[in-house]
């Protein structure tokens, strides 16, 4: 099996428990490392960018997951050694509990839609959780319109829009009152950040629909992806999002998204 480890090393105890999983897994597995996290514990890294493995091993909070699934392909494993880990599937106390079942394959893989977006018909890196299109200034309001497959749905004075898939309706879009979304449901979701009038509510959109976002008067504005890559814009390109062919490969050993939102959204 090929693995991939990425992890976020910032965090405290996530150097510690790479280097125990490297030990784990010992030589009977061909194992790369994300070069951030091969340099904090001195051993060979290699740029994750396009690479394909068997199984990525994500080790830190959401931000590491989406950042795995924006730089390779492969059945992504989400281990928290963070605070919040809504996506993570097992905390860093249970590695060796399911380790060795990752490494026999014994695990069942989600799959999870991802959005694909054009700017100005160029292909952006897919998103797990939303694409943001926000004011490039600080308490700077812009009119944004969004339309579906050719037909204007919504415009709307505010702060921002997210563009966010089921995964992502537990992130940004519900900060901002979108609706939780089953993540077994495919769907695109539009919710306005801040909306100047009250009126506006979220929209869902079915998964093969061309969702466009556009300012009806071209001002700065900056698109962020998953919170990982920011694109800097002038206001008049044409965005559109859609769903992508490519779905995100979690590997999962539960069946537990209602009791994560009672575990680590509903409580205070």
């Amino acid at each position: 099996m090929r693995i991939g480890i990425t992890a976020n090393p910032k965090i405290p105890g996530t150097a510690e428990l790479c280097r125990h999983i490297l030990k784990a897994i010992g030589k009977a597995h061909e194992v790369s490392l994300e070069k951030e996290i091969a340099d904090t514990l001195k051993e060979k890294g290699t740029s994750f960018q396009d690479a394909r493995f068997d199984a990525i091993l994500a080790v830190g909070g959401d931000g590491t997951i989406l950042r795995a699934f924006q730089v390779a392909e492969g059945d992504v494993l989400g281990i928290n050694s963070g605070s919040l880990g809504f996506l993570a599937e097992i905390m860093a106390s249970e590695v060796d509990a399911f380790l060795p079942r990752v490494l026999a394959g014994d695990y069942r893989v989600q799959t999870r839609m991802r959005i694909a977006g054009t700017l100005d018909g160029r292909r952006l890196p897919d998103c797990l959780n939303e694409a943001v299109l926000h004011t490039a200034h600080v308490s700077k309001i812009r009119a944004f319109e969004v339309g579906v497959d050719g037909q204007v749905a919504a415009r709307v004075r505010a702060d921002g829009v997210i563009v966010a898939t089921p995964t992502g309706s537990t992130s940004y879009s519900m900060s901002v009152g979108g609706p939780i979304v089953d993540p077994r449901v495919d769907a695109i979701i539009v919710s306005a950040i801040a909306p100047f009038a009250p009126y506006f509510r979220p929209l869902v959109f079915p998964p093969k629909s061309r969702v466009s976002v556009r300012l009806t008067r071209p001002k700065e504005c900056l698109l962020v992806l998953d919170g990982q890559r920011e694109v800097p814009l002038k206001g008049d390109e044409g965005l559109e999002f859609t769903a992508s062919e490519r779905a995100a490969r979690f590997i999962r050993f539960r069946d537990d998204f209602y009791q994560r939102i009672e575990q680590k959204l509903a409580k205070p």
